[in-house]
């Protein structure tokens, strides 16, 4: 269970005037998709976030190989690709209802104690999570 899809609908304001899906607006689609990842594996990032634990990005690729458009049914899938003391990385791709690959990334996450802001362990439910899917 390494990998979460979600499908996400393409609204009106994330489009330019040709109806094709500005770029800065994957992000938030990816986003949905590491949120809901981990809503399915059965963490909260709200629950995580009120226990003192944030995971930011510090670092993303993102390559575009086809265009998003207006009302398109977009997957976004997520996969879980690795765990190191404070980091997660993640794969990810966008299809839209053809099956066609508009979009690939990969995100590298860190876990931040809110507290200090300083990087932290993740907390050990996720520990315990991760060491089910590796």
């Amino acid at each position: 269970m390494k990998d979460h899809k979600i499908d996400v609908r393409v609204r009106y304001s994330e489009t330019d005037q040709m109806g094709v899906v500005y770029h800065g607006n994957y992000v938030p689609y990816f986003e949905i998709g590491r949120v809901e990842w981990l809503r399915n594996k059965g963490i909260s990032y709200k629950r995580m976030e009120e226990s003192g634990i944030a995971l930011p990005i510090v670092s993303m690729n993102i390559n575009y190989k086809k265009s998003a458009r207006y009302d398109e049914l977009l997957t976004v899938h997520t996969t879980f690709k690795s765990q190191s003391s404070v980091k997660i990385e993640f794969d990810c791709v966008i299809y839209n209802e053809s099956d066609e690959l508009l979009t690939t990334a990969q995100f590298i996450l860190v876990f931040v104690s809110l507290k200090t802001g300083r990087p932290t362990a993740p907390p050990d439910y996720i520990l315990d999570l991760l060491k089910t899917i590796e």
